[in-house]
């Protein structure tokens, strides 16, 4: 879907308070959107992730679970090259993206992150900058200047993040004069306003309120329809309620993937039922 298209509003009702595993069984989906093959990422001696191979499917929401330092974020950063960024990182395996591998050489990693946008644990918006050129910079970074488009496909992007109705009429003010829920439906907006075809977000509710997390949570139910979504969280609850797919990582390895539902009440590895039923992590 484009920027100009009509934004959907069907929203998935979530109870912040309950353990309920929503059934999600429907219809074949279109095709594969993205897969890892055999990924490995390497710190130095230091090997964070090892031999992933899992699938995304299109309009999934997909769940990463697992200990702290499990290799979750790690994984979530390799899927659009965020460790380019890191010195020393070696990937080796392959991301493929509809189909192509996102680290071949003749790719260009900035078009990578357009196609593939993060939401970081911590609201990230440009402090000096108004919330308007917060959710347009990555729109004026390729050269877009027509101010007419860009309103536009601001708009377009605020009411995607369930935020344009609070501050519809803020557009002028700093991004960092929002709350802290916001603030992250802000940053949420800004990765929304190029378009992406997958989503990653890596905690992105573990710094809110109660309330504002459950805004987050419904906004992801409403986006998927949208954009394929990974999310990293520590947060069990918020696995069953807002994922497809979950899938369980220890000490940098892939033990377990499939349905939520199955995940979460029939798990196949002894591991995965250990850290589901609190019994470790």
């Amino acid at each position: 879907m484009n920027c100009t298209e009509s934004i959907k509003a069907n929203v998935t009702s979530i109870k912040n308070n309950s353990f309920t595993i929503i059934d999600k069984d429907g219809p074949p989906l279109p095709h594969l959107r993205m897969k890892t093959e055999n990924l490995t990422v390497k710190y130095g001696s230091t090997t964070g992730v090892r031999d992933v191979s899992i699938t995304f499917q299109e309009k999934q929401v997909t769940a990463l679970i697992g200990p702290s330092g499990c290799g979750k974020t790690t994984f979530l950063r390799a899927l659009n090259r965020m460790h380019d960024l890191t010195r020393g990182t070696e990937i080796s395996g392959k991301v493929l993206l509809d189909g192509k591998n996102i680290y071949d050489h003749k790719v260009d990693p900035v078009t990578i992150r357009r196609r593939v946008g993060m939401v970081f644990q911590k609201p990230t918006p440009f402090p000096t900058m108004s919330i308007f050129d917060n959710v347009v910079a990555g729109l004026k970074l390729v050269g877009i200047r027509n101010r007419s488009f860009l309103l536009e496909v601001c708009e377009k992007a605020l009411i995607q993040s369930a935020l344009f109705n609070e501050v519809k009429d803020r557009l002028k003010d700093p991004g960092a004069s929002l709350s802290g829920g916001q603030q992250q439906r802000l940053c949420i907006a800004r990765a929304l306003a190029v378009n992406p075809e997958v989503l990653l977000m890596d905690e992105p509710t573990s710094s809110l309120d109660p309330q504002s997390t459950n805004r987050i949570e419904e906004l992801i139910q409403e986006l998927k329809n949208d954009v394929t979504i990974v999310i990293v969280t520590h947060n069990m609850q918020q696995a069953a309620r807002v994922s497809d797919q979950t899938a369980f990582f220890y000490v940098g390895n892939l033990i377990e993937t499939g349905k939520t539902r199955d995940i979460f009440t029939n798990p196949k590895n002894k591991q995965t039922e250990e850290y589901i039923t609190g019994r470790f992590g």
